[in-house]
């Protein structure tokens, strides 16, 4: 019964203050993650211009954003230029790392990629990655393992971005905890695809009733059915003001028997994978699109 565990870090201070809270209450529980950084400009604020559309003003107010995020995160970039978070949190990554943890790639600009993704370009996709990878491997000494794309923003000319760098697989789109060999046109990638099934906070709570009382006992009752599963977290909220909320969770699922792994080591169990293709799609909570996984069961099957 083994949770996969991805921790996003998408600002400044989800990686200053954030990680360092989450890099400690998984030391307390023995817990290993993947943990996936931006380290370019904090432009998240410009999301605010989508408030003109009412189904992200309405999950803003239903998810209570100002009080999960903070005022600092939502106005990031509007105002003023964005900061560079390699350059002011590095310590804060580099002492995550110092514990056996996966290192992974999340973003350069996380807004740009984000809201840009189909204007970039395979130039501009790849310079966004490049850019990112460096200063991780600065910061870290390190190369990154493996990547996800901002907000499972992802397409085929990224994953054809993406095989010009060493990534051992990639976490880009939404389904079924199977992992698989993504399609890229009529060939398969040779970075395999680890979908995330569960839901996160921010797409759950304000919706149909669900507030913070029953935040986990929704997740457990999810990962009761004795298969694997892959859960997202964001340093902003869960190393945020729902630390202890997380905490609590870790607690309560490794009691029913739950273990956590790093996606990596999750996907070294595996022997064989099917393949599969991600196009895009929509899930409940979350505005726009995103990514989503169809598979096959077999290996040497490519879906139309």
């Amino acid at each position: 019964m083994t949770i996969a565990l991805r921790i996003d870090v998408d600002t400044l201070r989800g990686t200053r203050d954030g990680v360092p809270v989450l890099a400690e209450i998984l030391r307390r529980h023995g817990v290993r993650a993947s943990w996936y950084f931006s380290v370019g400009p904090d432009n998240m604020g410009r999301h605010l211009r989508r408030l003109i559309r009412p189904s992200f003003a309405l999950k803003m107010l239903k998810s209570k954003a100002a009080s999960l995020y903070g005022w600092d995160i939502i106005f990031k970039g509007t105002f003023w230029p964005g900061p560079h978070i390699g350059a002011r949190a590095q310590e804060s990554i580099r002492r995550a790392m110092g514990d056996d943890q996966e290192l992974g790639l999340h973003a350069w600009d996380h807004h740009r990629w984000q809201v840009g993704i189909d204007r970039l370009g395979a130039d501009g996709l790849a310079s966004e990655i490049q850019k990112a990878w460096d200063v991780l491997v600065k910061i870290t000494g390190r190369e990154p393992t493996t990547s996800a794309s901002p907000g499972w923003r992802c397409t085929e000319e990224v994953l054809k971005v993406k095989e010009d760098f060493p990534f051992a697989f990639n976490s880009d789109c939404r389904g079924a905890a199977i992992p698989f060999m993504p399609a890229i046109e009529d060939k398969v990638s040779t970075q395999a695809q680890i979908p995330v099934d569960l839901p996160t906070y921010d797409e759950s709570v304000g919706r149909d009733g669900m507030d913070d009382a029953g935040w986990n006992s929704f997740l457990l009752s999810k990962i009761a059915d004795g298969k694997p599963h892959v859960l997202t977290i964001h340093a902003e909220s869960e190393g945020g003001v729902k630390s202890k909320l997380f905490e609590d969770f870790i607690t309560k699922a490794i009691s029913q028997g739950h273990c956590f792994s790093t996606l990596g080591d999750w996907l070294a169990t595996h022997s064989e994978l099917g393949t599969g293709r991600i196009q895009k799609g929509e899930i409940p909570g979350r505005e726009g699109w995103l990514a989503t996984a169809s598979v096959s069961s077999k290996p040497s099957e490519i879906p139309a």
